[in-house]
């Protein structure tokens, strides 16, 4: 039974809930979680607790869509990437990393961290660390390939890094057509600006977003920010 929200969203609902309507919080997740379809919220909580930041965050995604997640270094956003590109296969769908900041070699060393094996999964997941790596290339690569695919690109501030490269806006808005015409899921890995860590705020926003140049953030789907063990979904606007 797929959920309306994601669990930390109901949950943060529940809260408003709880307040607006002067009850106890665990009468107001249960109400939702009625809602939802489920007897009470322990039985929600229990047939979720299996879930992932990554399969949460594949529930949320339809073909067509360009995702952003964004992350200051070390808070998992490369291991997301990858995770999500790991669970194409579940959605009939096959996973390609993209990446122009590790070698090969060091992006199956970060798949093994997450338990995933490069022989058992090398038929399911394409890894491509190329230099040439841009939008042009990518379409190029996978205007063939067979099925629906979900791609992860490892990071987006790295496209237009080399001067005979598109201008990054069009490279994202051919990215953005790309997967509207093959119905395929298209996730950009982005670095977030080291002056949010000087700020007040407990998670990243779109105001974050690294852009040393111009990109029409509107053209993603959704967007996605992770800090300190937590994960936030939206909508862009």
């Amino acid at each position: 039974m797929k959920l309306s929200s994601p669990i930390y969203a109901i949950k943060r609902q529940a809260k408003l809930l709880a307040r607006d309507n002067d009850i106890k919080l665990h009468e107001a997740l249960n109400q939702l979680a009625t809602k939802e379809g489920y007897r009470d919220w322990s039985h929600l909580a229990s047939s979720y607790s299996n879930a992932t930041p990554a399969k949460e965050v594949l529930s949320q995604l339809n073909p067509g869509d360009m995702v952003l997640i964004g992350a200051r270094p070390g808070h998992g956003k490369t291991l997301l990437g990858l995770e999500l590109a790991a669970l194409a296969e579940k959605s009939s769908r096959k996973g390609y990393i993209f990446s122009l900041d590790y070698n090969e070699m060091d992006v199956w060393d970060r798949f093994a961290k997450l338990g995933i094996d490069q022989n058992a999964n090398a038929r399911s997941i394409v890894v491509d660390t190329s230099d040439d790596i841009c939008a042009a290339y990518i379409v190029e690569c996978l205007e063939n390939a067979l099925g629906d695919a979900l791609v992860v690109v490892d990071y987006l501030q790295l496209l237009d890094q080399r001067r005979s490269n598109p201008p990054l806006q069009e490279q994202v808005q051919a990215l953005k057509e790309f997967a509207i015409g093959q119905g395929a899921i298209v996730v950009l890995i982005s670095q977030i600006d080291r002056a949010f860590e000087l700020s007040s705020s407990d998670m990243p926003s779109i105001e974050d977003v690294r852009l040393p140049n111009p990109v029409d953030l509107s053209l993603f789907d959704k967007l996605c920010f992770l800090h300190g063990g937590e994960i936030q979904i939206e909508k862009a606007a």
